[in-house]
């Protein structure tokens, strides 16, 4: 892949790329929709990534082109326009560095990504981070990791319009190999938690099923929340909460009572999720993949009956999983609506597993959905020089 981007520059601009910046998808592990309540997230980077093929310029202008898209785009370096469509998610880096009040360098870019647009690995995220690290390497600024992590996740709420949560672009920064990433969402805390050696797979099977999440249910998730916590402090029941994260699963059956039941459920699943973190984060300490795997299937039962996000397709996949030999548990990852269901399986058993859902799936909806096994992945990262592509790459299944 990497040899065909600097290809495509090449073509493109009739000079070479003058670094690549990598930042890979993620998937999270358990802790969905929380990390717009404050709470706590684990999630990991996988193997997976998109690439930002960069060179200078003199004159202040953007261009870009992507593999993924027909259509080519310039814009202003210090003051790009929102446009409705992908550029808005290279753009938006440089919203925020102007925002911040440094200085944006003119590029020349070139995108090429194996992150499945729409599946819930966080592709925008991925783009955004890579955007953000080609810039920082074009302007010569000293930003952290985390600072390309709150840069992307600025210009995706501040410029893109997404009011997400900032567990994506701090996924994308700052992963670790064979590791997920607690995150804690308030202070951004992050803690390294190692997945069980080789006993343990992550498999992620697509639905098929794409989704926007600039539209409709993310935002309306968001207001609910709000409403939740709006009602919990008017009736007095937690008069100082900042956000949901500030209640806890002794608060509820005082919130049930004072909460209308869309909110209650709302608040609920926000409540118990940031529970379930740490206590999946200590079962896969400990090596106790049943007990992980429980926990990812209370999250499923969650996320579908008082988060209301998931999709026939999801629900059969985490059915089919939970139900074959070798799954210690299922659910869907990312903000649902679509995408892509996790499985935690026994490593001897992830093809047997992949096989059995992919089965089961295509008897259900007539197509066969694609699964990849994916690692825990390192963070965003200026690749070495020479053609090779230096990945870890996942195994498709």
């Amino acid at each position: 892949m990497l040899e065909t981007l600097r290809e495509t520059f090449r073509a493109r601009y009739g000079r070479d790329p003058e670094l690549v910046a990598r930042a890979p998808g993620r998937v999270n592990l358990i802790g969905e929709h929380t990390d717009y309540n404050e709470g706590l997230v684990l999630p990991c980077a996988i193997d997976r990534a998109t690439f930002v093929a960069a060179a200078g310029r003199s004159d202040g202008r953007v261009r870009v082109v992507s593999e993924g898209y027909a259509d080519a785009a310039e814009f202003t370096a210090a003051a790009p326009v929102r446009r409705g469509d992908w550029v808005d998610y290279v753009a938006g880096p440089f919203f925020a560095f102007a925002e911040r009040g440094l200085a944006a360098p003119g590029l020349d870019l070139a995108i090429a990504s194996d992150v499945p647009r729409g599946a819930g690995l966080s592709s925008s995220a991925a783009l955004a981070v890579a955007v953000a690290c080609a810039l920082r390497e074009g302007s010569g600024q000293a930003l952290s990791a985390r600072d390309l992590a709150e840069l992307a996740h600025r210009a995706e709420t501040g410029f893109v319009g997404v009011p997400c949560g900032v567990m994506d672009q701090m996924a994308s920064a700052l992963g670790e190999p064979d590791a997920a990433l607690r995150i804690d969402c308030r202070t951004l805390a992050t803690e390294t938690v190692p997945i069980a050696g080789g006993d343990a797979a992550l498999l992620v099977v697509h639905s098929g099923v794409h989704r926007r999440l600039a539209a409709g249910g993310y935002a309306q998730r968001v207001a609910e929340c709000r409403a939740a916590l709006a009602q919990a402090r008017a009736a007095g029941v937690a008069p100082r909460a900042r956000a949901l994260r500030d209640l806890s699963p002794a608060d509820l059956p005082a919130l049930e009572r004072a909460l209308e039941p869309v909110p209650f459920r709302r608040a609920r699943h926000v409540i118990t999720e940031n529970a379930r973190v740490d206590r999946f984060a200590g079962a896969l300490r400990a090596g106790d993949l049943p007990a992980a795997g429980a926990l990812l299937r209370e999250a499923m039962a969650s996320l579908r009956d008082d988060y209301a996000v998931s999709t026939r397709e999801l629900d059969a996949l985490c059915a089919a999983g939970d139900g074959t030999p070798g799954c210690y548990g299922s659910r869907l990852t990312g903000a649902g609506w679509g995408g892509c269901t996790l499985h935690l399986v026994r490593s001897d058993a992830a093809e047997r597993v992949a096989e059995s859902v992919g089965a089961a799936f295509e008897r259900a909806f007539g197509r066969r959905p694609e699964a990849w096994r994916v690692r825990p992945s390192s963070g965003v990262r200026i690749l070495p020089g020479g053609p090779e592509d230096v990945r870890r790459r996942s195994t498709p299944l």
